[in-house]
C-alpha cells in the first residue's frame, strides 16, 4: 500500500442515555430507575429513556402513551435542555484540551480527530479512555466511544460496549467488521433502501461488497457509489469543526388535540416566532419553510414552499405556514405541530466526488491504534 495517504485516528464519544443521566445525577432518588425525559402517560413524545425503561423497550421518538404501556412504573420528568447545554459545555471543553478537530453533532455525541492531538499521544485507543475517565470524574456521568479510520466506522463501534464501555476497530480489521454488519448500519439506508436492498439479496456488508459499482449505481442511482466506497472502509468526510447547519425546526405537541384552524393559526404564530428566534442567534436565513402536521392517528404529514430569497421574520415565516395549512383541508384532528426552515445561507452543497472516493481507495491501514 501507499505510504504517502492521509491517515486518520477518529473517536466518536457518545454520552450514555445522557438526558436521563443528567436528571438521575441531579435527583438521587431517580437512580435505578425506569426514566422517561419528556412526554407523558397520556400525551407527548418520549425524548429520551434511562436504561432501566430501555429494558421495557421504551425508546426515544416513541409516545408517551405508548411507552407506559410497556413500563406501567416508568416515571416522566420535563426535559431542562439549558441544563443539559450547561453539562455539555463541560464535557467538550474536556474535548478540546486533546484536540481542535471537534465536530459536535448533538449535545450529547461528537467526532475527534486526534491523528495529531495536544497530548502527543499516538494511541486514539488510550486517549478516548482517558477522555471517557475525567468525564465520569469531572463530570459524573458516562460515556462509550468508538474508536477507528474514519467516522462511519468509529460511530457505529461506539454502540458496541454501551454502556460505559469503548470500543476499537484497528485499521487491519475494518473491512471483516464491515463484512458481518447488519446494512440496516449503514449510514444513508434507511427503511425503504433496505426493504430494496433486502429484495435485492443484499442483508451483511459482506453481500453489499459481492456488488459492482455499475450495479450499484444502476439501482440505487449516485448512492450506488457512496454504498460502493463504504462497505471498502472508504469514508472520506473530514471532523469539521464548524458544522454546516442544515436546517432549524421547532413544534409543539398539543394537550389536547386540535380541530380548528383558528387555534391552529395561534399555535403557528408562537412556533414562527420560535424559528425566527433560533434563526436570529445563529444568524442565519432560509427559504424552505415546511409545514409538519401529526394527526390524532399519528399519521404524519409536511408541506413544503420554497421562497425566491431568504428569509428570517417571523411574519413571512408565519404567512408561509398558513399558506401551507390551508393548501389541503385537514383529514382529522391535530395533535402536533411543527415548522422548519431549510435551505439555510450557511449550507455549501459542495461535496466530495467519486474521483476523490477513488483516490482514496488505498487508503494507507497501518499505524498505531
Amino acid at each position: 500500500m501507499p505510504n504517502d495517504l492521509p491517515i486518520r485516528k477518529i473517536i466518536h464519544v457518545d454520552m450514555d442515555a445522557f438526558y436521563a443521566s443528567v436528571e438521575q445525577m441531579d435527583y438521587p432518588e431517580l437512580k435505578g430507575k425506569a426514566l422517561a425525559v419528556g412526554g407523558s402517560e397520556k400525551r407527548g413524545v418520549v425524548a429520551a429513556a434511562s436504561y432501566e425503561a430501555r429494558k421495557f423497550g421504551v425508546r426515544s421518538a416513541m409516545s408517551g402513551m405508548q411507552a407506559k404501556r410497556n413500563c406501567p412504573e416508568l416515571i416522566f420528568v420535563s426535559p431542562r435542555f439549558d441544563r443539559y447545554k450547561e453539562i455539555s459545555k463541560k464535557i467538550r471543553a474536556i474535548f478540546y484540551d486533546y484536540t481542535d478537530l471537534v465536530e459536535p453533532l448533538s449535545l450529547d455525541e461528537a467526532y475527534l480527530d486526534v491523528t495529531e492531538n495536544k497530548k502527543g499521544n499516538p494511541s486514539a485507543s488510550l486517549i478516548a479512555q482517558e477522555i471517557r475517565e475525567r468525564i465520569f470524574k469531572e463530570v459524573g456521568l458516562t460515556a462509550s466511544a468508538g474508536i477507528s479510520i474514519n467516522k462511519f466506522v468509529a460511530k457505529i463501534a461506539s454502540d458496541y460496549n454501551k454502556p460505559n464501555g469503548q470500543k476499537t476497530v484497528n485499521p487491519e480489521d475494518v473491512l471483516d467488521f464491515l463484512k458481518v454488519l447488519d446494512i440496516r448500519k449503514f449510514h444513508g439506508v434507511g427503511k425503504v433502501t433496505a426493504d430494496k436492498m433486502y429484495q435485492l439479496g443484499i442483508f451483511t456488508g459482506e453481500d453489499l461488497k459481492t456488488k459492482t459499482l455499475e450495479y450499484l449505481e444502476q439501482h440505487f442511482g449516485k448512492s450506488g457509489s457512496y454504498y460502493y466506497y463504504l462497505v471498502r472502509g472508504i469514508h472520506n468526510s473530514e471532523v469539521k469543526p464548524n458544522r454546516i447547519q442544515k436546517s432549524l425546526a421547532a413544534e409543539r405537541t398539543f394537550n389536547e388535540n386540535l380541530s380548528s384552524e383558528i387555534f391552529m393559526l395561534e399555535k403557528l404564530e408562537k412556533i414562527a416566532k420560535e424559528i425566527a428566534k433560533r434563526l436570529d442567534k445563529s444568524k442565519v436565513a432560509g427559504k424552505t419553510v415546511t409545514l409538519k402536521i401529526k394527526y390524532s392517528d399519528f399519521t404524519l404529514q409536511t408541506r413544503s414552499k420554497t421562497l425566491a430569497y431568504f428569509v428570517s421574520d417571523h411574519t413571512i415565516i408565519l404567512e408561509t405556514a398558513k399558506d401551507l395549512l390551508y393548501q389541503e383541508k385537514m383529514s382529522n384532528s391535530v395533535r402536533l405541530l411543527g415548522i422548519s426552515m431549510s435551505n439555510l445561507n450557511t449550507e455549501d452543497n459542495k461535496t466530495a466526488s467519486v474521483n476523490n472516493l477513488k483516490q482514496t481507495v488505498n487508503v494507507q491501514l497501518k499505524f498505531g491504534f
